[in-house]
């Protein structure tokens, strides 16, 4: 019979951790689809920004209490399922509590109270996530592009969570009161939270203590597998996101190559304009300006989307959302991932991508929206993670403008204006110098 035991759970992990990692290659390759950037640069300034933000959590902090918490669940839920370890070598081997003879009593005793302290912290935690979530009216988790699934995810993560706590707490405390009990773990919050466990007659005990050992153990590949689908992917890409973010100055616009060649050519009065570019491929397909679709943005961008935790604090201070206009940067993240999984989806079915018609541009984000941002980077700013919604927005107005000559009335006046009198305003070039007469 306990072979059968280890023989399920061998299964069972082979099974999750399967999923885990196919969902992962489907990620990769989605991301793939992007265009590539070479974000390599200043590594160890890379690894320190990853280190400082993703693993340091610096940016949650600066909403104190949010940020705390927050660090009580990121904190304590990876911790504890360093538990995970003694679970998986208990469920191969038919073991019981692995660590203890490993550590000894004493460091198995001060392991185990840190856990039982790390995950009360965690319960605490998720429960005024919830209600704050829910009860408590914070406006940037109760806009519109929250409503139905991203709202619904948000719960499930927390009860999740909370439900693999209480099934910890619950596998600890029937341990604690066994008369069977062999090692020298010590439980300070189980024992007080569980404590009529010690009317319970042995074989109830070994019942109740093997059901919440697999419901944690199932919980967790779960809880593992559930990521793909779910906003909590950034507790994976964090750290990519933030190695690989952008270290030049806010604000500062990439130039686009075929463009800089077409000004020095026109520069240049000795250049060949029908030469080709240095370094171009004769059969490449003639690259478009800015984006209209996922396979126009880079690869880091893509990966921006997966890594979106969706808090809305980019939201919370964006100028055009607070002034009433439908711009949305969570927004422009979310419907990002929404067309990468659908252009995923299409690739699945078919094996490779065929046109649907549709496009990130119109069918996903509207026009409106692109045209309400100031550009002013605050949204880049909030971020916990780093992601740039920025960068995706500017990458739209390219294309309207370059390729599609469709920008606001406004703004072709002034670019008319510019090509006409080299200035924004509607005036003759020679007065352009009056200012300086008085």
């Amino acid at each position: 019979m306990q072979y059968i035991d280890n023989i399920v759970f061998l299964i069972a992990l082979i099974a999750g951790f399967g999923l885990f990692f196919k969902s992962l290659r489907e990620i990769y390759r989605n991301i793939k689809l992007g265009k590539k950037i070479d974000r390599t640069d200043q590594a160890p300034l890379r690894w320190k920004t990853m280190g400082k933000v993703a693993l340091g959590q610096s940016k949650m902090t600066k909403r104190p209490i949010a940020g705390i918490l927050h660090i009580f669940v990121y904190v304590g839920f990876i911790i504890i399922n360093l538990e995970l370890l003694e679970i998986i070598i208990d469920g191969i081997f038919g073991t019981k509590r692995f660590l203890a003879p490993v550590f000894g009593p004493g460091l198995y005793a001060f392991f185990t109270s840190t856990l039982e302290i790390l995950a009360l912290l965690v319960v605490i935690a998720v429960v005024l996530f919830f209600i704050r979530r829910n009860f408590y009216g914070v406006k940037r988790l109760n806009m519109k592009e929250l409503f139905g699934w991203p709202k619904e995810d948000a719960n499930w993560i927390l009860v999740i969570e909370f439900a693999l706590m209480v099934a910890f707490f619950t596998m600890n405390a029937a341990d604690y009161y066994s008369d069977s009990q062999q090692f020298a773990g010590n439980f300070p919050v189980s024992r007080h939270l569980f404590g009529f466990f010690s009317g319970f007659d042995e074989g109830t005990l070994h019942i109740v203590e093997k059901s919440a050992w697999w419901f944690h153990f199932i919980g967790i590949l779960f809880f593992m597998n559930y990521l793909y689908y779910s906003k909590h992917l950034h507790i994976i890409l964090a750290f990519p996101n933030t190695w690989f973010a952008n270290l030049e100055p806010k604000l500062k616009f990439n130039n686009l190559d075929s463009v800089t060649r077409e000004i020095k050519l026109m520069m240049d009065p000795n250049a060949d304009p029908y030469a080709a570019p240095p370094e171009t491929d004769p059969n490449a397909v003639p690259e478009t300006f800015g984006a209209s679709d996922v396979f126009d943005l880079n690869q880091v961008q893509l990966l921006n989307a997966y890594s979106c935790t969706e808090c809305g604090r980019c939201t919370a201070v964006c100028p055009a959302n607070i002034t009433g206009k439908k711009l949305s940067p969570r927004k422009i993240m979310m419907d990002t991932r929404d067309r990468i999984e659908e252009v995923g989806k299409n690739i699945n079915k078919n094996g490779k991508f065929v046109d649907d018609g549709k496009k990130l541009l119109d069918d996903h984000i509207l026009r409106e929206e692109v045209w309400a941002c100031t550009t002013c980077s605050a949204c880049v700013e909030a971020c916990p993670v780093l992601i740039d919604p920025l960068s995706i927005i500017v990458e739209l107005r390219r294309f309207l403008v370059m390729e599609q000559s469709s920008a606001p009335q406004e703004l072709n006046l002034m670019m008319t204006n510019v090509e006409n009198n080299a200035a924004p305003w509607q005036y003759n070039q020679a007065d352009r110098l009056n200012w300086a007469n008085e």
